[in-house]
């Protein structure tokens, strides 16, 4: 099978390459191509003539797109219309990576795959609108969502509580934000298996449980032997920043479970990530 990577020099788009290798795989990116021209779009996916799409470039700062909501939609809303519409006229299938920030994160049981939407931030309505843009235009198509992706190189939550823990020993960390930590290589291998299925629809991958950022980094802390570094539990009102996360959005693994698609739980999933990369790179 044919596939096309969008923002394929991403962390998404990097781990990709490596669960797909058994597919012929072309990409995308900036700034050879950006995915709201839709000129340019069209052209590079006409030319890679691909069966399907895996649709991964975004403007992920979640900040950022608080501070410019037209950029978020720009960039989230309508590159997610144009590359749908790419594939309406190439007939080829699509995958979209979307988030847990689609929901308000009022649901401390998480959120199943079919609830209501109601975004409380601008990246999140961004992704919603992405999403409806593509249910709108296509029938065969796969909506993926996760949260909390920790991948090798970059920047992430992992290395920023390393970071802070091994240069000052003190931690502050919210408690009332709830969601999956999800390792890019599970959720790699999650789409890898979707892809062959041709079950359309959409799907909650985020590795198995859920904690609090708090939970989250006291493992990390665990897992680093860091057992002499105070971590602090704080509200989420504590920890001013530009856009306001959903509090309680752990996502509930139910369609892809039906078809035989689990991810591991998080613990054992961050065990080998820092395992592997996380104490080298921090």
């Amino acid at each position: 099978m044919k596939v096309l990577i969008t923002g394929i020099l991403g962390q998404l788009g990097t781990a990709l390459q490596t669960a797909l290798t058994a597919h012929d795989i072309t990409g995308l990116d900036l700034p050879e191509v950006d995915i709201t021209s839709r000129e340019q779009l069209f052209t590079a996916v006409s030319q890679a003539q691909p069966d399907i799409v895996i649709h991964t470039a975004a403007y992920t700062n979640v900040d950022g797109c608080a501070q410019d909501p037209a950029l978020a939609y720009k960039v989230n809303g309508l590159g997610a219309q144009n590359v749908a519409l790419a594939c309406l006229e190439l007939g080829a299938e699509m995958v979209h990576i979307s988030s847990n920030e689609v929901f308000a994160g009022d649901q401390p049981d998480g959120y199943d795959e079919w609830a209501p939407q109601n975004p409380i931030n601008p990246y999140g309505r961004s992704k919603a609108a992405a999403e409806f843009h593509v249910r709108s235009i296509l029938n065969r198509a796969y909506i993926v969502r996760f949260s909390w992706l920790f991948a090798p190189g970059g920047r992430n939550f992992i290395h920023a509580i390393l970071n802070r823990a091994r240069q000052t020993s003190q931690l502050r960390v919210v408690t009332d934000e709830v969601a999956n930590p999800t390792y890019v290589k599970d959720l790699a291998q999650a789409i890898a298996q979707l892809i062959d299925t041709h079950q359309y629809g959409v799907y909650h991958f985020g590795n198995s449980g859920a904690c609090s950022r708090w939970g989250f980094a006291n493992e990390i802390l665990r897992l680093a032997g860091l057992n002499d570094v105070t971590n602090t539990p704080i509200l989420s009102k504590e920890f001013k920043r530009p856009s306001t996360p959903p509090p309680y959005a752990a996502l509930n693994n139910n369609a892809g479970a039906a078809i035989g698609i689990t991810l591991r739980p998080w613990q054992e999933a961050l065990a080998d990530y820092m395992e592997e990369y996380a104490n080298s790179a921090a």
